[in-house]
């Protein structure tokens, strides 16, 4: 999939972090971006609005990022299952690495991440790919 058609979610709670987010991925020519400030509220409108990818903090209130994957992963819709995740957070943690290995999610950038490094990871989980937990 081009880059530029994607659809993508962004559930981040840190709004100068979201805008910096958005703002490179508007860069990277991304257009239809979908912004959340928690896993619960993205839960609600991942059936509508069927993004190809979503990128998600780790740690955020009512739901984080791990229990937003855990929940999307144990959706009975195959399409929405299977979405790719590339988690984006300040915690490089062994201990939050190790809940989020076994998600099955497309990567794990260390924020801020460089656009160049949120480039790649893109491109790769577009096309179905698993890459680094790190780069």
């Amino acid at each position: 999939m081009d880059i530029k058609r994607a659809r993508v979610v962004v559930i981040e709670d840190d709004k100068i972090m979201n805008s910096f987010i958005m703002g490179n991925l508007r860069r990277l020519g991304i257009l239809d971006l979908f912004s959340f400030d928690n896993g619960a509220s993205a839960l609600l409108e991942i059936g509508r609005l069927k993004p190809d990818l979503v990128l998600t903090d780790v740690h955020m209130q009512p739901m984080g990022g791990i229990e937003f994957v855990r929940n999307l992963r144990a959706m009975a819709d195959e399409r929405l299952s299977a979405i790719p995740v590339i988690f984006l957070s300040a915690d490089s943690s062994m201990s939050t690495i190790g809940e989020v290995m076994p998600l099955g999610v497309a990567g794990y950038l260390v924020k801020p991440p460089s656009l160049k490094a949120l480039d790649a990871k893109i491109e790769l989980a577009l096309k179905g790919f698993k890459t680094e937990i790190f780069d």
